[in-house]
Parts: C-alpha cells; structure tokens; sequence
C-alpha cells in the first residue's frame, strides 16, 4: 500500500502538522483575519503559522479572501472540506480531554 491508499494517514498527516488543527478551529469560531489568528495561537511563531495556511489553503482546506483595499485585508474561510474537518477535531478534542491525566502521569510531558 504506499501513502495515497491510506485515507486515515492522509488525514492524520494534516492534523497533525504544526498547529493546522487549532487554526481550523479558530477559523471556525469565527477568528479569520492572519493578525488575529497570530493573537489567538500567540505561542506559534508568525512564520510559522503563516506557512501553514498557505499550505492549508493549497490542499483546498482554507479559502483566502483579498480585500482590495489598502492597507490589505487578508481572511480565511473554511471550505467545505475543512467543515468536514471540524468534528474529527472535536472528537479528538473530547478523547484529549478525557484521558490527558493519565496520558500526563505517565510521559514527558509532565
């Protein structure tokens, strides 16, 4: 099987990079312009998340919205595929939540 037969690896490869599951989120709850994704995810490099949606945005999860005005206005929106996204988040969200004492009594990341 090599990695395009894989759906769930393909799912978990994009959850799983830097910080794309919290900006889906944020998008999500309505926080759609790149200054204030950066304030809400304040911990992330700007860079870095600044990479990340543009990836997102080329594997057709996020759609970007340019303003012409100036000084520029930038939004994202969730496409219909990164909707799709957002109760596989949560699930994984409510499994965090309900075991993280035991995943944190038992790991580095005390």
């Amino acid at each position: 099987m090599d990695y395009a037969d894989c759906p769930v690896r393909i799912a978990i490869d994009i959850l799983s990079s830097s910080w794309n599951a919290w900006l889906i989120l944020e998008i999500h709850k309505g926080i759609v312009r790149p200054c204030d994704l950066q304030r809400s995810i304040s911990i992330a490099p700007k860079r870095v998340l600044t990479k990340q949606l543009g990836e997102l945005e080329k594997i057709g999860i996020l759609e970007k919205k340019i303003y012409p005005v100036l000084p520029l206005k930038v939004e994202y929106y969730l496409t219909d595929q990164g909707k799709e996204l957002i109760p596989i988040i949560e699930k994984l969200r409510e499994w965090g939540d309900k075991h993280k004492n035991v995943f944190l009594e038992n790991t580095a990341f005390k």
